[in-house]
């Protein structure tokens, strides 16, 4: 990375209408988030590893997909369900730099 250390960020991947997207967090930023979109079945580690990579980033060593269940609407709990997966990225491209 051009002698810059790599940056931290959290990567998150759900579900909408049955397609996948996994997309990394910038805060504070004005910049659009980098976002990559899947088809209809669930992206695979390499998948999402080669999505990840497209997009400039890789994650920090040692760090595993963390999976989570929401609700579509936060207050009803008969609401269908939202499965959002995350894990903590670097950026190699200078991304957010």
């Amino acid at each position: 990375m051009n002698g810059q250390t790599a940056r931290e960020f959290t990567a998150q991947m759900s579900v909408r209408d049955g397609r996948w997207r996994l997309y990394v967090v910038l805060l504070n930023t004005t910049a659009a988030w980098p976002e990559h979109r899947f088809g209809r079945t669930v992206p695979t580690f390499t998948d999402r590893t080669d999505a990840l990579s497209v997009l400039g980033f890789e994650p920090v060593p040692g760090t595993e997909w963390a999976w989570t269940e929401d609700r579509e609407t936060p207050d009803n709990p008969a609401s269908a369900v939202v499965l959002i997966a995350a894990i903590r990225v670097r950026s190699w491209s200078g991304v957010g730099v």
